[in-house]
């Protein structure tokens, strides 16, 4: 299991936004975690990329216990996280946001080279300012230094944000080819079914807090009236 998280509580100060939450993430597996604002998906996954603490319950990755650990171990160890809004430096290049990543991680020089193969609308654009990119352009950039550090597990929050159909069908794709070629492993929040189906093993359904069931992505597509209910679907 690349991801186990058992009754998990977080939120901020003597507040607790996430209630009891467990789940889990397979080896080689891509799963979704869908609801609307406010049900605490963001929450979630600051949580388990280590930026907020836990209040209680556990966070294992890779048979380790992570629970406690600050994020830049977490990052050592092989978690990769994008967060909403790209998390991207704007005044820095597209090189430099790279090598942030590689230097962090203490990769090699040939890292970058190997991780531009992958992304090469980036190639183009290494001496661009990150915050000169387009929305679409960012979100690659993100994914790009995410990767570079050769995450067993990917964290991806709300990565179809503002983004247009060809460069999500682009993202889609990468996303697939690292789980088949690499075993990556992915969590993603997302509102966005249709993206979300076309790349997820499995989903958890999210409200207020608590994870409130789980469904594989063909019981996803196909229940309307589950669409209606958590994602706002027409």
């Amino acid at each position: 299991m690349a991801l186990n998280v058992e009754n998990l509580w977080s939120g901020y100060g003597t507040i607790a936004i996430l209630q009891d939450v467990t789940l889990q993430v397979g080896e080689g597996e891509i799963v979704a975690v869908l609801g609307p604002n406010g049900v605490g998906k963001t929450t979630l996954m600051r949580t388990l990329a280590g930026s907020l603490s836990a209040i209680r319950g556990s966070v294992t990755f890779d048979g380790c216990d992570v629970t406690k650990a600050p994020a830049h171990s977490r990052a050592r160890s092989g978690i990769g996280y994008v967060p909403q809004g790209r998390g991207i430096f704007p005044a820095l290049t597209v090189r430099e946001n790279l090598l942030v990543g590689v230097y962090a991680t203490g990769q090699s020089l040939g890292r970058l080279e190997e991780i531009l193969s992958e992304f090469p609308a980036l190639r183009s654009k290494l001496n661009d300012a990150g915050g000169s990119l387009s929305g679409g352009q960012q979100q690659q950039l993100a994914l790009a230094r995410a990767l570079v550090i050769q995450p067993r597990l990917l964290l991806l929050d709300e990565p179809s944000e503002g983004i247009q159909p060809s460069v999500l069908d682009e993202i889609s794709e990468t996303l697939l080819q690292f789980k088949r070629v690499r075993g990556l492993s992915v969590l993603l929040v997302e509102q966005n079914l249709e993206f979300a189906v076309s790349v997820a093993d499995r989903a958890y359904m999210m409200d207020v807090g608590r994870i409130s069931r789980q469904l594989t992505s063909d019981e996803l597509a196909d229940d309307t009236a589950l669409q209606r209910e958590f994602m706002g679907a027409a």
